[in-house]
């Protein structure tokens, strides 16, 4: 009897520490990363729901991820356009949209949220899904900068709350960094690893900790680039064409800070600094500081560092 009821507490706690097999997505937030986690979670035969604020953004999105598809099965099916007008096909069909997040979350499997960079929107958004998922639904937040453990702090599930980070473009992006917090189950972890794999990414684990792996080391570095032209230690033009060609980076840093958006990197830098005020690589920049208050932002705006027609 006891080997019996030894065997049946193993059994149960295999089951319970089973795997989730994502199969239903949902996805809050219809901007570029919203959508592109969308199209490609479609593309991979998930079954997709879109959600944002009204029927004028997700008709957007729709439309960004349509022309994306179009693109992709252009160097994919190049030979094969029957192939490519099927997998278009496929995809759209797997995606739906909404404006109401509530109304779709009680047969999802995984809530992805990838509205704007705004800790209490962020929270009020979970914490309402919260009383409406059901229990086996993973909450991930794809943010780039701000604490995933207090956004889960938000909900009752924090064992089933992590973080997902894509990159921008999403379709294009091979990494995802998945980022546990100390509540994170092994299951909740395990479970995103896998369903990162379907979607044809390559996952890295994490910590929770300010910026995650690339964005802890790029935001300093670029901040590092601005210290230097501050200083008038060198140009912004021998700076970028310095670490081009010695060391092998595709764009220089003010390039890339004016791709980004400079008032993206100031958000972040400024939430970091606020964590952690004398840490020396989040000081404030005064010359970012003062291009976005000028509207500079970069490229969006037709100059940053640079100036663009």
């Amino acid at each position: 009897m006891a080997f019996a009821t030894r065997q049946l507490v193993r059994f149960a706690s295999t089951a319970a520490a089973k795997k989730l097999v994502v199969k239903h997505v949902t996805v809050v937030g219809g901007g570029l990363m919203g959508a592109g986690i969308a199209q490609i979670a479609a593309a991979t035969g998930h079954t997709v729901i879109l959600v944002d604020q009204s029927d004028e953004i997700l008709n957007k999105s729709k439309k960004g991820i349509e022309d994306g598809l179009k693109r992709l099965t252009k160097k994919k099916f190049a030979d094969k356009p029957e192939a490519g007008a099927e997998f278009i096909e496929n995809t759209l069909k797997n995606l739906t949209t909404s404006t109401d997040p509530v109304s779709v979350v009680h047969s999802t499997d995984l809530v992805i949220e990838a509205i704007l960079e705004n800790i209490a929107a962020k929270n009020e958004l979970f914490k309402t899904l919260d009383k409406f998922a059901p229990e086996h639904t993973i909450f991930a937040s794809n943010t780039s900068s701000l604490p995933i453990t207090e956004i889960a702090n938000a909900t009752t599930r924090q064992d089933r709350f992590a973080g997902l980070h894509f990159f921008n473009p999403v379709p294009m992006m091979k990494l995802v960094e998945v980022v546990k917090t100390p509540m994170t189950s092994q299951k909740t972890f395990e479970s995103l690893m896998d369903f990162s794999r379907t979607l044809g990414k390559n996952p890295v684990s994490c910590k929770d900790t300010p910026g995650f792996i690339v964005n802890r080391l790029l935001v300093p570095y670029l901040m590092e680039a601005v210290r230097l032209f501050e200083r008038g230690d060198a140009s912004k033009e021998d700076i970028d064409m310095a670490m081009k060609l010695g060391a092998g980076y595709p764009m220089g840093p003010f390039e890339l800070l004016d791709y980004v958006g400079l008032d993206t990197t100031k958000y972040i830098i400024d939430g970091w600094h606020l964590l952690e005020p004398n840490n020396p690589l989040f000081a404030p920049s005064p010359l970012l500081n003062q291009l976005v208050e000028e509207k500079k932002l970069g490229k969006k705006t037709g100059e940053g560092f640079y100036k663009y027609n």
